[in-house]
């Protein structure tokens, strides 16, 4: 049995709104990727008291007028939800303050955010125009209604987030419903949000009250080490506490619809997120392709789905995922040349791949640039478990970022010819 480390996603969310309550909440299973490391510290420089005990985290919020002006420049480093959503409670502030991040993070764009700030009566400069550094001049905000032209869960939580702020009820539309772990967390810490999905509304200025909560195991880092055992005959794996939210949980409906011998147990809802058991063992795969609003449910799980295609009978395809260019990396390039390295079929599409089934030959191990991006570089660790020979991934300490626990897990389940360098 394994029990992940904390949901990335929840835990930025729940560090987020904990600062902008009134009072000590305390945060166990706190995610241990640096990405919610970089979240902490962006607060503690606006003022906010933390501190970190294991994996519980305890923060003294300051309650929604309570941020202070930083004084040195906000550095999410890798983490793109760390600025998206920080940009958002920043719009809403007396004081200017300057949000940058590492190479990676200063090549994606975040016009999609900008825009809408904007819109609320923030002023934002970017580099090159959507580029980080963002300099945000906080102002009085007003609110708006506005639908997301892409879907993305952090452009919505940060408008959610200056919303409360903003003058008004202020409304998100979204044409595909994505992960909903913002809502979740606003509402169990007091703000009042109406509507489900497609259509949200934020009232402005709620008493925002301390919390204990407790982060459920990280799916999306779950479904690489479900992806092992589905890998290697004679695999079993169960993993304990895993969060089950229907906005995320859609890979496993895919999972069982190719093949995988999937079962769910134990269900509960705990701080308005589900949290479950899951049990998976090794089956022959059927494969499939994934398209349209499917994107959206589990873009964070695609670069592992693509690179199960070598081990099914009819691959696996994808389009509708020019998301995944912008990502840590181009994601759909780098998941490419580490397959083809290794011997497997791939056809590239501007938004998306098609990487062939079994009858395209087997695997062999291979020297792998991840090109700095954790969920490449499980992704092809994983599959080099089912390669023959060793395969060497360059850079492996990338993954960090989101499951700094990965290889020591891994290795611990099964040994291979997997190192890293």
């Amino acid at each position: 049995m394994v029990e992940l480390p904390g949901d990335k996603s929840i835990s930025h969310r729940y560090a987020i709104v904990a600062a902008l309550a009134e009072g000590k909440s305390e945060i166990a299973n706190y995610a241990s990727a640096a990405d919610c490391r970089s979240t902490l510290e962006c607060l503690r420089k606006l003022g906010i008291e933390i501190t970190v005990k294991d994996r519980q985290v305890t923060i003294f919020g300051a309650g929604l007028s309570g941020l202070k002006e930083p004084r040195k420049t906000l550095d999410a480093e890798n983490s793109g939800s760390t600025m998206r959503m920080l940009a958002g409670v920043l719009a809403g502030q007396p004081f200017k303050s300057v949000l940058t991040g590492d190479d990676s993070l200063r090549r994606r764009p975040m016009k999609r955010v900008m825009e809408p700030l904007r819109q609320m009566g923030a002023k934002i400069e970017a580099r090159e125009g959507d580029r980080a550094p963002l300099e945000i001049h906080g102002a009085q905000l007003r609110a708006i209604d506005y639908a997301t032209p892409v879907p993305s869960a952090q452009v919505k939580s940060a408008v959610l987030l200056a919303g409360l702020f903003a003058e008004g009820v202020t409304t998100v539309r979204e044409s595909v419903c994505t992960r909903d772990h913002t809502e979740v967390a606003l509402r169990e810490f007091g703000a009042t949000i109406e509507g489900a999905r497609g259509t949200l509304r934020i009232h402005a200025r709620p008493k925002l009250t301390a919390r204990q909560l407790v982060v459920p195991g990280d799916l999306s880092g779950g479904v690489f080490l479900m992806a092992a055992a589905l890998i290697l005959p004679d695999s079993s794996l169960m993993l304990h506490n895993v969060g089950l939210n229907p906005t995320r949980a859609r890979v496993i409906d895919f999972l069982i619809s190719i093949g995988a011998p999937l079962h769910v147990a134990s269900v509960q809802s705990r701080n308005g997120e589900l949290v479950g058991d899951i049990a998976v063992r090794y089956a022959p795969l059927e494969g499939g392709s994934i398209s349209g609003p499917q994107v959206a449910e589990m873009i964070d799980e695609l670069p592992m789905l693509a690179a199960l295609g070598p081990f099914t009978e009819k691959g696996i395809e994808i389009h509708d995922a020019k998301e995944l260019r912008v990502k840590e990396s181009d994601r759909i390039a780098a998941l490419a040349e580490g397959l083809r390295s290794m011997g497997a079929q791939v056809e590239e599409f501007p938004d998306g791949m098609r990487v062939e089934g079994r009858s395209a030959g087997a695997l062999k191990g291979a020297k792998i640039d991840p090109q700095g991006d954790h969920r490449i570089a499980m992704a092809l660790a994983i599959t080099a478990l089912g390669a023959t020979g060793e395969t060497v991934i360059r850079d492996a300490d990338c993954v960090g970022v989101s499951f700094p626990e990965f290889f020591t897990i891994l290795e611990r389940l099964r040994g291979a010819g997997v190192k890293e360098s």
